[in-house]
């Protein structure tokens, strides 16, 4: 697993996409400074093209390092969620943990019904203490490798839906304009070629429409 998985965004900076530290093939790890910008959140996605392998699914964790004034001689790790097949990305509160001006964060690539089922019990942890939490919750299909790691987000509507078809089609037929007199045209070549571009991702990302990508 040479070339990047994971894409982490902490609120408020840059995309990271490659690992502070590479463990295994299978763990990784991540660690943000937090000196010049605090954050509270982060969101975790697998990058475009990247497939798990088969019931797998990546499990995050929260790794603080050992505090030796309490005796601690190794790390410690708080599971907060998960991201895999049909849920590709999560948002994670952190509560505002840092470790010595950085926040650390391991990523596990494990088996998907164990990440599910560790999910399963931290909503039910966290409904019992009433409290919200961050993302990575949501509910496991376990007669497919389907994650459901974030809550469903809500539909866009209709006239979101057509506002997106046609920014996605101007900015593809843009670079085709041209002048034919005082009147800018577009040849019905280039739209064509729109159409079939845009069924074609249609066919293979059913779902980027209700995505603001």
């Amino acid at each position: 697993m040479s070339q990047p998985l994971f894409g982490l965004v902490p609120a408020g900076l840059p995309v990271i996409t490659q690992p502070t530290e590479t463990l295994s093939q299978t763990s990784l790890v991540y660690a943000i400074p937090t000196a010049q910008k605090p954050f509270s959140h982060v969101v975790i996605f697998l990058l475009p093209g990247v497939v798990l392998p088969e019931n797998t699914a990546a499990a995050i964790y929260l790794v603080t390092p050992p505090d030796r004034a309490q005796g601690q001689e190794v790390p410690t790790s708080r599971f907060l969620g998960g991201v895999g097949p049909g849920k590709e990305s999560a948002i994670f509160k952190l509560h505002n943990e840092n470790s010595g001006g950085q926040v650390i964060l391991g990523v596990s690539i494990e088996d998907a019904g164990s990440v599910a089922q560790r999910i399963t019990e931290l909503q039910a942890a966290r409904s019992s203490s009433g409290g919200g939490g961050g993302g990575g919750g949501g509910a496991f299909d376990g007669h497919s490798s389907s994650l459901a790691l974030v809550p469903a987000r809500q539909q866009p509507s209709t006239l979101v839906l057509a506002q997106r078809i046609i920014k996605n089609a101007f900015n593809f037929l843009s670079s085709f304009s041209g002048q034919a007199g005082q009147v800018e045209v577009i040849p019905l070549k280039a739209f064509e070629d729109w159409w079939r571009k845009f069924e074609g991702r249609l066919r293979s990302d059913p779902g980027f429409l209700e995505r603001d990508d």
